[in-house]
């Protein structure tokens, strides 16, 4: 139900109004009557003299219901379902908006929640609104005539000076409580996803990943496997071993480990061979692979090419880790 006011001619000064609001400061006086008579009207008073009448009209509610209701609510449905709807899947489709530079400004949105979700797998909703409200106040600053240079300049002093103040105020998450309360809080306020996510980090400590998948039941539980998780993939879709879930899955694999770009097949025909002849599958992390050597392996079986993890020192590390945790595969690092 909505409301709409407007002033009107005045009135004779009313006698009994329904309630009555006083502004001592302004010696005004509202007063709300039935709207039905004309002698009673609400208004606006001064010392007893009217100023304007004050008319309060609702407006009719709409009520809807059978196929007119199913459609209305379906096509309302229809609306965010499909926007969302094409991003999904290995053919997913950008939404853009019909007018280009509102659709820079929607991919700008986008690559904010995204990069949002990279870092910190949260808190997109909260990223989106403060770079609208920044850029919205940075355009009203540039429209006086402010320099966009200082004003970007001037947003980054203000950014790093609040990390400073975050920090010194933030404190880390020390024992069960906290992670219980934090996890608990992410998941809606649900103690039961709270207390796993507490029993999980627990057992596989504050450096394991957690990842979520979709439950083909209606329990909620955890399964904890063993091994070592990073963010790349494959690096063609030519060495898919499971169709269904685009996965590549080996068992027993042996590892080769490098920090170069395999650039010839001859500077792994050894591994190749060696793999071969104790028929086992091969995985292969390089900081790259040229295409003759991708299109040379397309009639081998068992063999998968990931791109290195991380950069600079970090990557060197991961790598090693990735070594020594292969153990028995430390002879098919490459020298």
């Amino acid at each position: 139900m909505s409301f709409s006011f407007f002033i009107s001619k005045p009135l004779a000064f009313p006698q009994q109004p329904l309630f009555s609001v006083d502004c001592k400061y302004l010696a005004l006086t509202i007063y709300l009557y039935s709207l039905g008579g004309n002698k009673r009207a609400s208004g606006i008073w001064r010392n007893h003299q009217v100023v304007n009448k004050l008319v309060v009209r609702a407006g009719r509610k709409k009520i809807s219901f059978g196929k007119d209701c199913r459609e209305a609510l379906q096509a309302g449905i229809d609306k965010l379902a499909d926007a969302v709807s094409l991003t999904l899947g290995a053919k997913a489709r950008a939404t853009e908006l019909p007018d280009s530079m509102e659709n820079i400004g929607a991919i700008l949105i986008q690559e904010v929640a995204s990069k949002m979700n990279d870092m910190a797998g949260d808190g997109t909703t909260t990223a989106i609104i403060l770079a609208r409200e920044m850029i919205k106040t940075g355009m009203l600053a540039v429209s006086f005539g402010a320099n966009p240079v200082f004003v970007k300049k001037g947003m980054d002093m203000a950014v790093k000076e609040l990390v400073k103040v975050l920090k010194k105020n933030s404190f880390p998450v020390k024992g069960k409580d906290d992670i219980k309360a934090v996890a608990s809080i992410s998941a809606g306020n649900d103690e039961f996803v709270g207390n796993l996510i507490d029993e999980t980090i627990e057992k596989i400590g504050s450096d394991g990943v957690i990842s979520l998948e979709s439950s083909s039941t209606s329990d909620t539980f955890v399964i904890i496997e063993e091994g070592m998780k990073f963010d790349k993939g494959y690096m063609s879709p030519q060495f898919i071993t499971n169709q269904e879930k685009s996965l590549v899955e080996f068992d027993k694999a042996k590892v080769l480990v490098t920090d170069q770009k395999i650039a010839n097949v001859q500077e792994i025909v050894l591994v190749l061979e060696k793999t071969t002849q104790l028929s086992v599958p091969l995985l292969i992390i390089a900081e790259d692979i040229s295409k003759p050597v991708l299109n040379k392996m397309k009639g081998l079986l068992n063999v998968a090419v990931v791109k290195c993890p991380g950069f600079g020192d970090r990557k060197k590390a991961l790598l090693q880790d990735i070594a020594l945790m292969t153990g028995e595969l430390a002879s098919f690092f490459p020298t």
